[in-house]
């Protein structure tokens, strides 16, 4: 049986979808115009000006330019390694930090947690921190951005919420038959925890592929740069000689132009496509735990 609804509630639900479908369009636009920009001819885009909802002249010459520059596909596979090895190694070492301050009876818990949280508010600060990397000799290599890096605390508070979620009954079921700590956490605690990982791949993902910063401080060698630095240097350095060489100088800006848009639709459309399949795990997995039983 439908509720019947009153006439303000009916106005209130007309004025809730016209606000959120405003900002929704808000939110899109600014990604549709890139995309609209990047399939645009060069010199038709710098004589527009305004909104643009369709490719000012459709070509992919853009897209040509940008695989044809090498950096961009170094910078995608340096991507692809520190993104894949660090995402694994990431859910490893956050599970098994998550698992051991989950269970009960772990002596001095509360201080080692309290230790952890407080690492949230207070660091050693970016020196101390880069001084680390270079003692350990993890400056100028990869590894340097994935080792440091391998667990976040907020995800670990996030991943130990949901592991306590689970019935104690199954953990101790399983070890009066003779489960070890690892057999339990590798065949009962993560196939319940599905959700939950595959927001913390979302998370340690996202945040993997759109880091810069270290990569910039730790990295001297530009065969290792990730496809984020090199995206900084051509929007902000204005860098795009590589992929406009034989051009005029007028032609070479209106070029540069439609090469920028590319290379930022290059490196977004990834992991846009990655959140699709993810989406069914990311609501349920972010309210696992959210209310304490």
């Amino acid at each position: 049986m439908k509720i019947k609804r009153s006439k303000g509630e009916r106005a209130f639900q007309v004025f809730n979808y016209a606000f959120l479908t405003l900002i929704i369009a808000l939110c899109f636009y600014p990604v549709w115009y890139v995309a609209m920009a990047s399939f645009s001819n060069s010199n038709l885009l710098t004589q527009h000006s305004g909104l643009l909802f369709k490719p000012a002249g459709f070509g992919i010459d853009a897209y040509k330019k940008v695989f044809q520059n090498p950096m961009i596909t170094k910078g995608y596979l340096n991507t692809l390694f520190i993104l894949i090895v660090g995402v694994i190694l990431d859910l490893i070492m956050t599970s098994l930090g998550a698992y051991f301050l989950s269970r009960k009876g772990v002596l001095f818990k509360k201080p080692i947690m309290l230790f952890i949280a407080f690492t949230m508010f207070f660091s050693g600060g970016m020196i101390p921190f880069y001084i680390n990397l270079r003692e350990l000799h993890l400056t100028n290599t990869l590894w340097g951005l994935i080792i440091p890096f391998m667990i976040n605390t907020s995800n670990l508070i996030i991943l130990r919420t949901s592991f306590e979620s689970i019935p104690d009954s199954l953990i101790e079921a399983a070890q009066i038959d003779g489960a070890g700590h690892l057999r339990i956490l590798s065949t009962i605690v993560l196939p319940l925890s599905k959700a939950m990982l595959a927001v913390m791949v979302l998370y340690y993902g996202v945040s993997i592929w759109n880091s810069w910063f270290w990569a910039s401080a730790i990295l001297r060698n530009r065969e290792m740069y990730p496809l984020q630095i090199i995206l900084r240097e051509i929007l902000l350095s204005n860098d795009t000689s590589s992929m406009t060489a034989g051009a005029s100088a007028m032609d070479t800006e209106a070029i540069g132009m439609t090469i920028k848009y590319a290379t930022i639709m290059v490196a977004t459309i990834p992991i846009l496509c990655v959140y699709p399949f993810l989406q069914k795990y990311f609501t349920k997995g972010t309210m696992t735990g959210a209310v304490k039983e």
